[in-house]
């Protein structure tokens, strides 16, 4: 915002008490009108809604529109290909190369357009393990993505911290500046482009929020295999009996949910790192889909809507009575809401753990073919890790409609995967090996028929079968071996019916199932062939036999 007139703002008097002594001149940034420096909550929201940058709901959560883009951008994320990175990132549709020249004259009309405007600061921290902490600068034209970065990251605890605060790292981000792409090099307007030479990450045109956040999650993808460490992204929590377990899985299939267990202690809802010491979550809050949130089946989520702090984006709300309508999906199918990690009752304060006992691969199976819950050697999870077979709901990237698209993301994040898959496998084989983890798949998709003629499976069902795999309930039960990936299925699981258990049996035919199942294997195995040359024998042959 440029304040020609130079109305005081709400917090203007306050904008400088937590400035770090490492100012926004190393940055470029000079000739600015006024630098929000580290401002707490309150005082954000105060200035968010003089600037008109969202409306309170009722409670207090604070309502934003993100305009044109409702999802990530991933088609237009870049990233410079210079001498420390050349020969380190897997370079392709999820990692396209940019070159310095370009990212410099981009940075330097940034630095440009940023003169006379206000600023907003948040300093802070990926990582709440200490040894592998990533000091980040969030830079920001809007006081809510200030906001969103307070929830999103590990605060410092105190003014000296803030004071003495470097960052290794530096978000830039500016909804109202465009590339121009006949001399940026760029498909459109939008840019979200990386150098880890200057360590530096620029944000164009989006004002969605998910930006910030998926920016930082690459950075830390590309930096913690570098130190033997397992970027993951995955939701986790731990049992009363200190039993840890990770989820993984795309937006959408039910990280976020599943985790958010009131019986079990969350570490995190969506990025973490696996060390030696074990699981740390990379962030200091959460975000969440909220479309169609069910106040009995996700309760904890559901109560965060409702709270002061929380950031609701493009959310539908009447603006009379402030209610919002979650069931509403005008604005978008991916709905979200961004809050910290403590607003869920049962959260861990540390967001540390000890190494997990399981790992469950989530899939959102929309020919509804898969078995709800099937056991997994090292092997299989490894090739299903590879894969990341899903199908990608809800307009969480843009150009994803209603309708459930099947996908494999590798790794199950493929846009944020900086390295090649086989390197993050490599790591997760040695994790799973040596602290002898058990590995499940989770399908939370479709059963009786594919979308639009069988049923998603209920998420009671989906709950009983985690818990009763989390608890050894299953141990017990007799397997059978599927026909197709032949992992182990097992006949019965405590409080769920036994044909949900066999997907089979809620088809018109047999036959039909079997069509529709090779008709999905034959897509895994030509999937994977572009990872059959760097992968080991053992995973290759993991795969589906037809």
């Amino acid at each position: 915002m440029i304040n020609i007139v130079d109305i005081k703002s709400p917090a203007q008097a306050q904008a400088y008490d937590l400035k770090c002594d490492y100012g926004l001149d190393n940055h470029g940034l000079s000739n600015l009108h006024v630098v929000y420096w580290n401002l707490p909550t309150e005082a954000l929201y105060e200035e968010a809604i003089f600037r008109n940058e969202g409306k309170l709901t009722q409670l207090g959560p604070i309502n934003v529109n993100t305009g044109k883009h409702t999802a990530r951008a991933a088609g237009d994320k870049f990233i410079v290909k210079e001498a420390t990175t050349e020969d380190h990132i897997w370079w392709g549709e999820y990692n396209r190369p940019y070159s310095s020249e370009k990212f410099n004259e981009l940075l330097n009309r940034v630095q440009g357009f940023l003169q006379s405007r206000d600023l907003f600061v948040q300093d802070c921290y990926a990582g709440a393990d200490p040894e592998f902490r990533l000091p980040v600068r969030i830079i920001t034209e809007y006081a809510w993505h200030s906001i969103f970065a307070r929830n999103m990251f590990i605060l410092p605890q105190t003014k000296e911290q803030y004071r003495r605060h470097v960052p290794d790292f530096t978000v830039i981000t500016v909804p109202s500046f465009k590339a121009f792409p006949q001399i940026d090099d760029t498909p459109r307007e939008t840019v979200i482009a990386i150098n880890f030479e200057q360590k530096v990450c620029i944000i164009g045109d989006s004002s969605y929020g998910g930006e910030i956040k998926k920016s930082i999650f690459t950075i830390m993808n590309y930096l913690l295999p570098l130190q033997n460490v397992m970027p993951m992204h995955c939701s986790s929590n731990m049992g009363k009996e200190g039993d840890v377990a990770l989820f993984f899985g795309l937006s959408g299939t039910g990280k976020t949910s599943l985790s958010a267990d009131p019986t079990r202690g969350l570490i995190g809802d969506d990025e973490h790192g696996w060390s030696d010491a074990g699981v740390f979550n990379f962030e200091g809050g959460c975000y969440a889909k909220v479309i169609a949130l069910s106040p009995t089946a996700e309760p904890q989520i559901f109560a965060c809507t409702k709270k002061f702090g929380t950031i609701l984006e493009n959310v539908v709300y009447d603006p009379v009575t402030r209610l919002i309508d979650l069931d509403d999906d005008a604005n978008t199918e991916n709905t979200r809401a961004s809050y910290p990690l403590e607003f869920i009752e049962n959260a861990v304060p540390e967001k540390r753990a000890g190494h997990p006992k399981n790992i469950i691969m989530l899939t959102c199976d929309a020919s509804g073919v898969m078995p709800p819950i099937a056991k997994l050697t090292p092997e299989q999870a490894l090739y299903h890790f590879i894969s990341g077979y899903t199908a990608k709901v809800g307009g969480t990237e843009i150009g994803i409609g209603e309708e459930p698209e099947i996908t494999f993301s590798t790794c199950f994040g493929g846009p944020f995967m900086v390295h090649h898959p086989v390197h993050y496998a490599d790591l997760l084989k040695h994790k799973i090996l040596r602290y002898g983890v058990n590995c499940w798949l989770l399908n939370t998709g479709w059963v009786g028929g594919p979308y639009g003629i069988g049923k998603r499976i209920s998420i009671q069902y989906t709950r009983a079968m985690l818990n009763a795999a989390l608890e050894g309930k299953l141990e017990s039960v007799e397997y059978s071996t599927d026909p197709i990936f032949g992992f182990q299925v097992p006949k019965s699981c405590p409080d769920v019916p036994d044909k949900v258990m066999d997907p089979a049996s809620s088809w018109p035919s047999n036959e039909a199932y079997m069509k529709r199942y090779r008709d999905l294997a034959s897509r895994f195995i030509d999937n994977f062939k572009k990872y059959e040359d760097e992968s080991p024998p053992e995973v290759v042959s993991a795969g589906p036999k037809l």
